[in-house]
């Protein structure tokens, strides 16, 4: 029983191994051109270590609460820790195909509405205060009339990834 647990334990450490050193101990290995990808997949270091340790603590398990021995122990301790393995790695499928949001863009602020925080000259450039995703943003803002701080303005369009065409919004 000792054995079993001893494999568990080394599964557990394995696992927290592979978590906090995220990818070093993969990168490791990338120089050899015969271990490339094989930690991808399958025999990722969490899939192994699930499985190291599904193996010890079923076995311990089985011997624990059993009159079986060793053989039968193993047996059950490897279908337990096949089957940790396989969850672990449709898990981890899962995770990896989760995309990220799209990234907000400057052309998303047309027709947004914001206030002028440094006044804006005729055919001149300011500066408004805008709200992309939520957050506040200032962009340089040209104008073909001059708008005074802390006007209202309308975005009608961009100019570049930071600066902004804008006109008053009328009352």
């Amino acid at each position: 029983m000792t054995f079993f647990l001893g494999l568990g334990i080394a599964g557990i450490v394995l696992l927290v191994l592979a978590l906090v050193f995220d990818g070093v101990l993969e990168g490791l290995f990338d120089g050899a051109g015969v271990l490339d990808g094989l930690f991808d997949g399958l025999l990722s270091l969490p899939v192994i270590a699930g499985f190291i340790s599904m193996l010890g603590f079923g076995g311990a398990i089985v011997l624990g609460t059993t009159g079986l021995g060793a053989g039968p122990a193993t047996v059950v301790g490897v279908g337990a820790g096949a089957g940790a393995g396989w969850l672990t790695w449709r898990l981890s499928r899962a995770l990896m195909r989760d995309e990220p949001a799209v990234t907000p863009r400057s052309e998303d602020l047309v027709g947004s509405s914001g206030s002028v925080v440094t006044a804006i000259p005729a055919d001149g450039y300011g500066e408004v205060l805008l709200y992309l995703a939520g957050q506040p943003v200032k962009y340089a803002a040209k104008s073909p009339v001059p708008i005074a701080r802390g006007a209202e303005i309308w975005v009608e369009g961009t100019l570049s990834t930071t600066s902004v065409t804008v006109r008053q919004v009328e009352r």
